[in-house]
Formats: structure tokens, sequence, C-alpha cells
């Protein structure tokens, strides 16, 4: 499967939606499939780590693997993201979810342990070897304590089959610009950095998997729209007004900017699992103002 045409375009990294009582909120959850999907962005990423993972039972994580695949059945592919710093343990897990309505897997690299390159490229082969569906890569050093340069990311890409594409969320513009080079025809890049899309996509990437687009989905995906047609002027209009929510929503924590911003648009409560706590009050004021100046809906 060429993810590069499957995949192009706005990816969104869904929020978990809870209740009050800290149960996931499945009506929630249905509001924001419908709020982004009939937006028009291109896919869903189910169970990143926006998702507030590392607070999900295993129980949890599968219930909205099911309720997210038959929401969406036949309107946009689905992205599941099965990751971990226990090689053996991803492994379990890709062979016990059930993933028959998925794309692809996205797996972000270890946290914490910080392997070296050569550890990162064992970790992503085995769990490629496992992977009933193609894997994209997800390197975020800001959150993993390891980057993972481009010269792993291209020897994923030239010598493992199943490694399809790679979300890119280092920061690092010249690293995202060695992966454009000298990727294989049919390696998927995309952009992990809301606040960078545009430069990045000027670079040649083929789209992005956002937080943003969980609250601006319009926006955002016709944004990204317009940068893959060339139409950079009209695209940076739209991403100079999201410039000052980008800031707001990652100043304190993801996704407690996100969840800012969608409780005030009545999608969901504001709620998250510990240790993640909901925006501060002077930052909360900050969201309520960015939505009446720009009547966003």
């Amino acid at each position: 499967m060429n993810l590069r045409e499957t995949l192009s375009g706005t990816g969104v990294a869904i929020v978990t939606p809870f209740a009050k009582d800290l149960t996931v909120d499945y009506n929630a959850l249905a509001k924001l499939l419908d709020h982004i999907i009939e937006n028009s962005v291109n896919y869903i990423v189910t169970l990143g780590t926006t998702g507030e993972t590392p607070v999900l039972s295993p129980e949890e994580k599968k219930e909205i693997i099911r309720f997210t695949e038959k929401h969406i059945a036949g309107r946009v592919p689905m992205v599941i993201g099965i990751g971990g710093n226990d090689t053996q343990s991803v492994i379990n897990d890709l062979k016990s979810y059930q993933l028959t309505g998925a794309t692809a897997i996205l797996s972000a690299s270890p946290y914490y342990n910080k392997p070296s390159q050569e550890g990162l490229f064992q970790h992503y082969r085995a769990l490629a070897e496992a992977s009933p569906l193609p894997v994209i890569l997800y390197n975020v050093p800001g959150r993993t304590g390891r980057n993972m340069d481009a010269h792993t990311t291209l020897r994923l890409a030239t010598e493992v089959e199943n490694i399809a594409g790679i979300k890119e969320a280092s920061g690092d513009i010249q690293q995202c610009m060695e992966i454009l080079r000298d990727r294989p025809d049919n390696f998927l890049v995309v952009s992990g950095d809301d606040a960078l899309a545009l430069p990045q996509m000027a670079c040649g990437m083929d789209g992005v998997i956002s937080v943003a687009a969980n609250c601006f989905p319009k926006e955002f995906a016709e944004m990204i729209r317009l940068c893959l047609t060339g139409n950079f002027a009209e695209a940076t209009k739209i991403n100079n007004k999201l410039m000052e929510a980008y800031r707001i929503l990652f100043a304190e924590n993801n996704p407690a900017g996100a969840k800012g911003f969608l409780s005030e648009m009545d999608i969901m409560e504001n709620v998250m699992r510990l240790p993640v706590v909901p925006l501060s009050g002077e930052l909360q004021k900050e969201v309520k103002n960015y939505l009446a100046v720009n009547h966003a809906s």
C-alpha cells in the first residue's frame, strides 16, 4: 500500500474525551469524530499520545478502537497508535488489538530508556515484522528523550519492507529535509508540529498529523490542501490566524490545550486524568478570548 496516496493531507491525533467521573465519554467521542470528519479532514489517528494513552487501560484502548472504527467506517481512513518502550509488549499489543479496520499503525519511538540509533532500528524492525499493517514511525524527541536521526529513518525506510512512513516531530528542519531528499518514492513523510507545518509542507512533506485540527479542522485542513496545491500565499493567511491558537494549545500541556478549546465549543468536558490537569485559569481565559475574536465553532 502506498500511504503517500492514502494518507496525504490532514490527519487528526484525536483526544480521548472523559466524563466528569473520569470514564471514557463515548457520546463526546462520537461528537468529536463528527466535528472533525464533517470539516473535511483526511483521516483519523486514534490512541496517539494526544489521546492520553499512558493513562488508558488495555481494555479501554481496545474499546476505543472498536467504537472509532464503527463510527467512522466508510468515511475516512483510521490509523491506530501502538507504541511503547518495551518492544515485546508492543508486539503483544499488535497481536491482540483488533486492527482489521485500520490503514496503518503509528508507533512512537521508545521513551525514557533512550536507545541508541541501532536500538531504535532494531526496535522498529521487530515491530514491522510483527505488524499486520504498515508501520509509520513517530519521532518525537521532546517526549521520548531521544532523537531518531535521518540516517536511521532512511535506513528503516529502505531496508525494512513494512516501514511505510514517518511522523516527524523533531522540529529540526534540516533533518526533515534530509529525509525528504533521500526517501524512497512511496515513503510517507508528515509533520508532527502544527506550528511548523506550513514551512515543512514547503519542504515537500505529504501532510500533517495534527493536534490543532481537533479544534479547528476546517481551517487547518484547508491550509494543508492549499499547501499541497502550491498556494502558499493563501495558506499563510490561514496559518497566520492560527498561530495564536498554536501557542495556547501547547503552552502548558497536550492535550490540556485541545480540551480547553473543545470544552468551550461544547464538544466535551474539560476533564483529564492525572498527572495531566486542565489549563490554568488565565490560559483558559485566552482560549475564550481567541474563540470570541475568531468566531470558531
